[in-house]
């Protein structure tokens, strides 16, 4: 019997660059905002959400796994990129596992469920383990402008590629996992209809304030300026994945704190960390004083096409600016696909700058002639 499920094994394996081939040659199909939502609250069908998550999610995890197979060999040959590549092979092949199946049959939509949460539980760490590769690309082989180039250019699309898979997985088991959060009764899966974004802002900034305290025994003020062009009454509240915003929040926070008091270390008193949230016709800005936001946070509000931007004015600090589409019909998702354009990329290699460095060195005006 254990010779039986190794050979099966060794069979399944075989076939997984088969698999990648073919779905890799299908580009994700973006959902915005408000097909999420659509879905979610009127007419959510379990068996219609099963037939596209298994079509789907072997298309998202194709594309980025061609693109991880683009990455130097000896970025390749890591033990933890080896080991982020072992986890997105076997929870390809625990989709594909599902793709005869009957949609009909509700044992069949119940094992799935479960194998997706196995599959989010799975990938919890592929974001340090990733990273980690990196790091021991670069203990062992030091720092190569194209390398560095490529891989960056990867880890982008890497990371934006895990949130939109962790977004589909997460939708489908809040859905039809059979039961409801009692947290959060109105949320639709992940996503808050009526996301306040204020009260986000102080569950973030609450949360990095117990660390700043933790580290530094003390910890600078919040002060929230809400301007709401639609209603100056309501509060301002958006369709959003309030994860999403707190992630991008509670890094900053965390950064603006750790940055404002080793700044004013021998001053009485620290200065207070100043967020204005500001609703219009199409855009959400926020904007949080002396931040200095992580890459991560960045890829968040990309992902439904927003952005994360900072603004540095030595001797003051840095503003971090985050922008997110206040219509669910622009906030799409921004997906990574493997083409030819992307392929090129990866084959870029370095080559001189055509602008002149300044020297170090001070010059004799003196002996230059003019011809």
């Amino acid at each position: 019997m254990r010779l039986l499920r190794c050979l099966g094994k060794r069979a399944a394996l075989a076939g997984v660059p088969t698999y990648i081939e073919h779905f890799s040659k299908f580009s994700p199909s973006p959902l915005s905002m408000k097909q999420f939502l659509d879905f979610g609250s009127s007419n959510a069908c379990e068996k219609t959400s099963f037939a596209f998550l298994r079509q789907e999610l072997p298309v998202r995890l194709s594309n980025i796994m061609k693109e991880i197979n683009l990455l130097p060999d000896r970025v390749l040959r890591t033990p933890s990129v080896q080991l982020v590549q072992s986890w997105y092979v076997q929870s390809l092949l625990d989709i594909m596992e599902f793709h005869d199946r009957d949609p009909e049959d509700q044992a069949t939509l119940g094992q799935f469920t479960n194998a997706l949460v196995t599959i989010r539980n799975r990938h919890n760490d592929v974001v340090p383990t990733m990273a980690q590769g990196v790091i021991e690309y670069k203990e062992t082989y030091g720092d190569d402008p194209v390398s560095n180039q490529n891989i960056q250019y990867f880890l982008d699309r890497f990371y934006l590629s895990r949130i939109s898979i962790r977004m589909l997985i997460n939708q489908h088991t809040l859905l039809f996992d059979g039961s409801t959060n009692p947290a959060h009764p109105k949320h639709i899966g992940s996503i808050d209809p009526h996301c306040n974004v204020a009260n986000v802002v102080r569950d973030a900034y609450n949360m990095a304030k117990l660390l700043c305290d933790k580290c530094y025994m003390a910890s600078p003020e919040l002060e929230i300026e809400e301007v709401n062009a639609s209603n100056s009454e309501q509060p301002v509240s958006i369709v959003y994945v309030p994860s999403h915003l707190y992630h991008m929040l509670f890094e900053l926070f965390k950064n603006a704190m750790r940055a404002t008091v080793e700044s004013h270390e021998n001053s009485p008193r620290l200065p207070a960390i100043k967020v204005m949230v500001a609703l219009g016709q199409e855009d959400l800005s926020i904007r949080a004083g002396f931040g200095y936001g992580l890459p991560i946070s960045r890829l968040y509000a990309k992902y439904f096409q927003g952005d994360l931007q900072l603004f540095s004015m030595e001797g003051f600090g840095t503003d971090a600016v985050i922008y997110l589409k206040a219509l669910s019909t622009d906030s799409v998702e921004r997906l990574p696909v493997y083409n030819k354009s992307a392929w090129r990329h990866y084959q870029a290699s370095q080559e001189g700058g055509d602008w002149c460095v300044p020297s170090t060195e001070p010059k004799n005006t003196s002996t230059y002639r003019v011809p």
